[in-house]
């Protein structure tokens, strides 16, 4: 059957959802645009401080420092690698693009922790509240990730903070399942065996809950800082600096070698956060390494 005779058939009960949806967007823009100006002052204000230190801090001094932490929690050999990886990045003439792209990925965890891990806490202590979060987080999750790109702009206009709000919204889901996951995993005895000390509820919830559930947590905010980055290249189809820049640049203008260097560095950035938040979760620390 011809495919437009298949569509055909439904156009007695076609929805305009198309016009629906455009219809909402533009009366939020109309009504409510100044509210959504207004709600980008707390990530500009957190993202241009970040940027600011860190174009501010001399490489060499960024990189050694980010070696002892790197040393100091994930290991000697995870050291030496961030310390070659971001040395590369220099020489390919990208730290300055790769400082603005970490502080686009600081500022978008930073407000995704923020939201996620009491929206997380509330999943976990409410299943009601659950049902109603669950469909939220899936549409969230399973929506692409271009399809944020024109509410977004209309409602925040383009930049680099919206594309740090749309990479919230696009990284924010797995931390909010992760922290109700790991609470939710806490062993009843222990609870219990808190209850019988005679601890309060929010007691149970800081010292206890919380603490046991760390690295579960941490867990999310790894998936976060990895869903962050790939939104670096999506973000700068809508003005956002960073390292989206040259390979949507290389992209445009067929230049395999400037997209090349771009991917590179991300991939890099990519693993050297991955490593060490990864060992952040696990508790491990060099000095127990030989």
């Amino acid at each position: 059957m011809n495919v437009w005779l298949s569509d055909a058939i439904f156009d007695p009960i076609r929805i305009p959802l198309d016009s629906w949806f455009a219809n909402a967007i533009n009366w939020l823009t109309i009504n409510y645009r100044p509210t959504f100006q207004a709600m980008k002052v707390p990530i500009e204000v957190i993202l241009g401080n970040v940027e600011t230190f860190l174009q501010w801090l001399p490489p060499i001094v960024f990189i050694v420092l980010l070696a002892l932490f790197a040393w100091r929690v994930a290991g000697w050999k995870i050291a030496v690698f961030s310390a070659l990886a971001f040395t590369l990045v220099g020489m390919i003439g990208l730290w300055s693009l790769t400082m603005t792209t970490l502080s686009m990925v600081v500022a978008s965890v930073l407000v995704c922790m923020v939201m996620g891990i009491p929206l997380g806490i509330l999943a976990a202590r409410s299943d009601r509240f659950r049902a109603i979060l669950r469909p939220v987080l899936d549409v969230m999750q399973t929506t692409p990730s271009f399809v944020y790109l024109v509410p977004v702009v209309m409602l925040f206009s383009i930049g680099t903070v919206a594309g740090v709000i749309a990479t919230i919204i696009f990284a924010l889901p797995p931390l909010i399942r992760l922290t109700d996951l790991g609470i939710r995993q806490v062993s009843t005895d222990v609870i219990e065996a808190a209850e019988a000390f005679g601890s309060s509820e929010r007691e149970i919830l800081v010292k206890v809950r919380l603490p046991l559930a760390l690295p579960t947590i941490m867990a999310g905010i790894n998936q976060t800082i990895m869903l962050s980055l790939s939104m670096v290249v999506i973000a700068a189809l809508i003005g956002a600096g960073g390292l989206g820049r040259p390979v949507v640049e290389g992209l445009n203008a067929l230049r395999v070698g400037v997209a090349g260097i771009g991917g590179l560095a991300i991939v890099l950035l990519a693993i050297v956060l991955d490593r060490i938040t990864q060992a952040l979760g696990e508790g491990r620390r060099t000095s127990t390494e030989s």
